[in-house]
């Protein structure tokens, strides 16, 4: 870089510097305290453990719901042909008894006997063959029926722990919801502390700087990148006016001195 260069660079950076008084600073690191906290309640309320249980249980909840639903459509599927199956005993067995009856009463010929004697033995074997199929069905109803109290059971029993995880969860963001509220108020009597200006330049860099504005000169390094200051920022810092607002030339945020600043 050239003198003219230098000379203008020099001129551009006296331009445009920002003074405070130190009181103005040192309110800056209480406001980047604050701040800080309101992130990492943001990123607490935003990664609570119970939230990403309470995820993996909606979705289980949702697949065992899905199969009750199935289980008890086909419970109830099997309970039509129950009825069904019934009806058809029934009807055989009332027909079974006219013809048993019409039998006893000897009401006919002998052939109309042996025609109905020959009718009562089919049915016979017809309602031993429906009632076959009307105890296979009741099996199957039974099985089925096992299956929706199991997975009434199991939808319960997920649903009630969702239900004490939400609970704990609600309280979790409440307790941190409230600490929000009251740093929020803290927060606004710290920027009238500290001032639009300076307020201003802290929250542009800190849009742009992971969170971090503003933060301590500690013993010659800046605690925003935890980088040491080389010589030449030394003596610049060293000769700044102690109300100029200092930035640090490799990260840019805003650097606050105190008695350990080291300079």
């Amino acid at each position: 870089m050239g003198l003219r260069d230098r000379s203008r660079h020099e001129l551009q950076h006296r331009r445009y510097v920002l003074k405070a008084d130190t009181s103005r600073q040192w309110r800056l690191l209480d406001l980047q305290a604050l701040d800080t906290r309101l992130d990492q309640i943001a990123h607490r309320k935003a990664t609570l453990p119970e939230l990403a249980e309470i995820r993996v249980l909606d979705t289980e909840i949702s697949a065992v719901n899905d199969d009750l639903v199935r289980a008890r459509t086909a419970l109830q599927d099997v309970q039509r042909e129950i009825t069904k199956a019934d009806t058809d005993v029934q009807l055989v067995r009332e027909r079974t008894i006219r013809n048993q009856a019409r039998m006893d009463a000897g009401q006919g010929t002998a052939k109309d006997m042996q025609a109905l004697q020959h009718e009562v033995d089919s049915l016979a074997r017809r309602q031993s063959a429906l009632e076959d199929i009307e105890l296979e069905v009741m099996e199957r109803a039974e099985a089925l029926a096992a299956d929706v109290a199991k997975l009434e059971a199991a939808s319960a029993e997920m649903t009630a722990r969702a239900g004490g995880l939400k609970a704990t969860c609600d309280k979790a963001l409440a307790e941190l919801n409230t600490e929000v509220e009251q740093i929020t108020r803290s927060r606004t009597d710290v920027v009238a502390g500290v001032g639009d200006d300076l307020v201003g330049l802290y929250e542009k860099i800190r849009a742009s700087s992971d969170g971090i504005g503003a933060a301590v000169l500690r013993k010659r390094r800046c605690e925003g990148c935890n980088l040491e200051l080389n010589q030449g920022e030394i003596n610049r810092f060293t000769a700044a006016d102690p109300d100029e607002v200092l930035r640090c030339e490799e990260c840019r945020r805003i650097l606050v001195r105190t008695s350990e600043s080291g300079i």
